[in-house]
């Protein structure tokens, strides 16, 4: 559906939505868009440094969290 609509109606849609939202709408959003990628960005590379912060003796073996009152019930 995309691939009919060239740089002309790009700019007949941008122009539209200027006018209808106005520019500090338009501005507001695309900051918040940029805020969002950016968060999204710096959560990706938290996860992936913690991910490589784990010990491999942790991540090779499983830890046993049962209560001690519950290991006897089988």
């Amino acid at each position: 559906m995309l691939n009919n609509i060239g740089p002309a109606g790009f700019i007949i849609i941008a122009v539209v939505v200027l006018v209808l939202f106005g520019r500090g709408k338009v501005s507001a959003l695309m900051g918040e868009v940029g805020k969002g990628i950016t968060s999204f960005k710096k959560g990706l590379k938290d996860g992936s440094d913690e991910i490589e912060k784990t010990p491999d003796d942790a991540s090779r073996h499983a830890r046993d969290v049962t209560p001690e009152a519950d290991k006897d019930k089988v």
